[in-house]
């Protein structure tokens, strides 16, 4: 099979398109044929050499779409049959074993969820991880409701776009951020509410639309920006910190009482595909499909084009998602 191997961190030109042995089933593993898969953060991190535990060589991805290609039959049962089709993320896949940027791809049975969809496989590619985190970090994270505000920091990533498009299905308002204001029409059609063009200040212009700040804000961005979305934030408001686009994650020299506002609230969300429920997954490809949902803009490349939309990934040339297409 074809797979791309990245020997250690480094440079782009570190990930290499090779062959490499089938993987070979086994009890408590599915086998996939994937047919696309998206590219994220993490494995730009892996390969900046900014990510903890992951073992070279190695073929990264934390998620993929296709088909279930081999199974054992005791696990059959859960309907994970060959030919069926699956999504997969998470659970180590691409840092301590082989992940989802090959032809085929060998997983837990726990990290696999099916669905049915005519959707080609480049859109279906886009969705699993990204609406995993939305979806996560709305929920679990901010327990977004109707009638709330919600703020999102980093708006035009693809977790922001995502993000946008569920807050807004659940009636919320939506303020969302980018640092160009030439994409400010791109977050206006996909229903943002109030777009900000983001200087490193932007808790100032919220508090102009809305003085006592907004009831949630995700932030996607990292470090850097989270003391000006915690001051955005109204008392009793609720910060979820999801993403690290500027990859940076950590604040040093933490003291709580002064980095916190007065009752401002601040979780995180980092979540695995059992956080995703196999029927929230359908139920938004179906949305995609019926054309009442879009999830934000998808750039699709093929296997030999990695580099390239890695390069693109790193530089942030692109709104939305990049998937690359495996073309089996």
């Amino acid at each position: 099979m074809r797979a791309v191997v990245l020997g250690g961190p480094g440079p782009v030109e570190n990930l290499v398109v090779t062959d490499l042995p089938m993987p070979v089933a086994r009890p408590g593993w599915v086998r996939i044929a994937v047919k696309a898969f998206g590219l994220n953060r993490s494995e730009l991190h892996t390969r900046l050499g900014l990510a903890e535990g992951v073992t070279f060589p190695r073929v990264p991805g934390i998620e993929a779409v296709g088909v279930v290609d081999a199974v054992d039959p005791a696990d059959e049962a859960s309907g994970l049959v060959p030919g069926r089709q699956v999504v997969t993320m998470m659970g180590n896949m691409g840092r301590t074993y082989d992940g989802g940027y090959a032809e085929y791809t060998l997983v837990p049975v726990g990290q696999v969820i099916p669905f049915v969809s005519r959707l080609p496989w480049e859109v279906i590619g886009a969705v699993p991880e990204t609406l995993q985190t939305a979806y996560g970090s709305l929920t679990t994270g901010l327990d977004l409701a109707a009638g709330q505000t919600l703020l999102i920091r980093g708006g035009t990533s693809s977790v922001g776009l995502a993000a946008a498009a569920l807050a807004k299905g659940l009636g919320a308002t939506v303020l969302s951020t980018t640092r160009k204001a030439a994409h400010v029409e791109v977050l206006a059609a996909q229903g943002v509410d109030h777009v900000l063009v983001d200087d490193g200040n932007v808790a100032d212009a919220v508090r102009a639309l809305y003085p006592d700040g907004v009831d949630a804000a995700l932030e996607l961005v990292g470090t850097p920006t989270l003391p000006d979305t915690l001051a955005a934030t109204r008392v009793h408001g609720t910060v979820c910190f999801t993403g690290m686009l500027s990859n940076q994650w950590l604040v040093h020299d933490f003291y709580p009482i002064g980095y916190l506002p007065k009752g401002v609230r601040l979780t995180a969300y980092g979540g695995e595909s059992g956080d995703l429920p196999g029927n929230v997954l359908q139920r938004y490809l179906d949305e995609i499909a019926a054309g009442r949902i879009s999830l934000g803009p998808v750039h699709t490349y093929g296997i030999d084009d990695i580099r390239r939309a890695h390069t693109d990934l790193e530089l942030g040339r692109s709104v939305g998602k990049l998937v690359v297409s495996t073309g089996r």
